[in-house]
């Protein structure tokens, strides 16, 4: 029996309005009407465009994405096996399901299968688009099947008139909206869920029990809505009470990088627990590189620091990295001799590390960093870089102020990003580490530390009035 759908009639894009609906009809004999176009946008209160198909190939040739809605005779005829002809066999890798256009449909109950044939056609070549099922109107199982296998609701032939066309047009349209707004919704909240497991994962938890050092540090990749980026950092007391700190940074940006970041963290944090120090871990850890990296052009900077067990000296090894910056109570901050470093890993085959001494007294704070940090521009729209030495001056005078641990952390990241004017392009990795014994004997033999927070999301700290007597960073 054909259906009775309104004539197709040809509507001027000048004549579209915003309001304006698009039907595709998928029937056998589409020529037999009884209602007209004027009077199905009459009773839908909103121009509708009908087009029309006689067959599954046709449909796919009709099928763009101005179309709206679809209406499915499920009495279609589908013969063949050519593609279009809507054969499981043949079609059923054409696309995916659902609002997303991803997935599987669900399977039809057992019998009805061949009935619905045409449908899950449909539904696959059509994830995006509302569809209704026409069906004879003693059939009500087989209707109610259409709309769990996907259709978005169900019109009986008998009852077909211009208003419940319409109507069903308007509410199969709004109700496949919801459901893509819906998906995409839960899509968003399965990855922040995913990024939050990511995040405890990867980053790491320094293993500073003991130890009586505080801990801080920032976090920020440079490119948008990433975790992580190429740079990495970790912290771990060894039991002869070594405390060891390590920073470095991978070439690039993208997610390789970040990967070959985090494999060389954990590689790290192993080789350290098992006892390996200076050059012999550095030269294990370019093997580590060079297996594990794309291409031979990828390198990465490192800074490596082992403090004694009294915390009055440490050893420093530099390989092509930013040499730290130490702050003794009552001195200015400076950096640590950097003439003795070697390359960065992956650069030389055969490269050695020396590890150098160095005295840090019984008060002290030490900052640790990546590039991102002092490639930050001096001001907005310059070319001058912000630099090793700007970055002395500019914590020395934050120490002038009286700032201290992660009051003058925070306030260090976020003077060079205003500095620079805008977001910083590169990954941001700082951490601090710092010795008290006075504040350690009022903590009971232990310094509090903080745990690792990322730069978007540093905690409040009131900052303390200026002149105040200057602390250790």
């Amino acid at each position: 029996m054909p259906v009775p759908v309104p004539q197709q009639r040809s509507v001027p894009a000048a004549e579209t309005s915003h309001g304006d609906l698009t039907l595709l009809v998928i029937e056998d004999d589409p020529a037999g009407t009884t209602i007209t176009v004027p009077e199905l946008s009459a009773a839908a209160g909103t121009r509708v465009r009908i087009r029309t198909a006689r067959n599954l190939t046709e449909a796919a040739r009709l099928l763009t994405d101005d179309v709206d809605c679809i209406l499915l005779d499920l009495a279609l005829s589908v013969t063949g096996g050519g593609p279009g002809t809507g054969t499981p066999a043949t079609d059923a890798g054409t696309a995916g399901s659902g609002p997303s256009g991803g997935g599987s449909l669900p399977e039809p109950v057992s019998g009805r299968a061949d009935e619905l044939t045409a449908l899950t056609h449909v539904l696959r070549i059509a994830p995006l688009h509302a569809v209704l099922a026409l069906t004879a109107q003693d059939d009500t199982e087989l209707a109610a099947e259409a709309v769990r296998v996907g259709a978005q609701d169900y019109l009986f032939r008998g009852e077909l008139d211009a208003r419940v066309l319409s109507r069903a047009i308007r509410y199969a349209v709004e109700r496949k909206r919801a459901d893509i707004a819906q998906h995409q919704l839960t899509e968003s909240r399965l990855r922040a869920q995913e990024n939050a497991r990511l995040e405890r994962g990867l980053l790491p938890t320094p293993l500073l029990d003991g130890s009586g050092l505080s801990f801080a540090a920032r976090y920020r990749p440079g490119r948008s809505r990433a975790l992580l980026g190429g740079d990495f950092y970790d912290v771990v007391r060894t039991p002869d009470g070594t405390v060891h700190a390590m920073i470095g940074d991978v070439c690039g940006h993208g997610p390789d990088e970040a990967a070959l970041g985090v494999e060389l963290r954990i590689a790290w944090r192993a080789l350290t627990l098992a006892g390996l120090c200076g050059d012999e871990l550095l030269s294990t850890l370019q093997q580590v590189l060079e297996h594990e990296r794309q291409s031979e052009e990828i390198f990465a900077t490192l800074c490596t620091v082992d403090i004694a067990p009294d915390g009055r000296r440490a050893g420093l090894c530099l390989a092509g990295h930013p040499a730290p910056l130490l702050a003794r109570q009552g001195l200015p901050a400076r950096l640590l001799p950097y003439e003795d470093g070697g390359p960065a890993l992956g650069l030389l085959p055969r490269a050695r590390w020396p590890r150098r001494q160095v005295e840090l007294g019984g008060a002290w704070s030490l900052m640790m960093y990546t590039d991102g940090l002092i490639e930050g521009r001096v001001e907005a729209g310059g070319s001058e870089r912000l630099g090793q030495d700007g970055m002395v001056a500019m914590v020395n005078s934050r120490l002038e102020q009286g700032l201290a641990g992660e009051e003058l952390l925070e306030a260090a990241v976020a003077e060079v990003r205003e500095r620079h004017g805008s977001e910083l392009t590169d990954d941001v990795a700082v951490l601090l580490l710092g010795r008290d014994p006075e504040r350690t004997r009022r903590w009971g033999g232990s310094a509090p530390r903080s745990h690792p927070v990322s730069v978007d999301r540093p905690p409040s700290a009131p900052v303390r009035a200026a002149g105040a007597q200057r602390p250790p960073l």
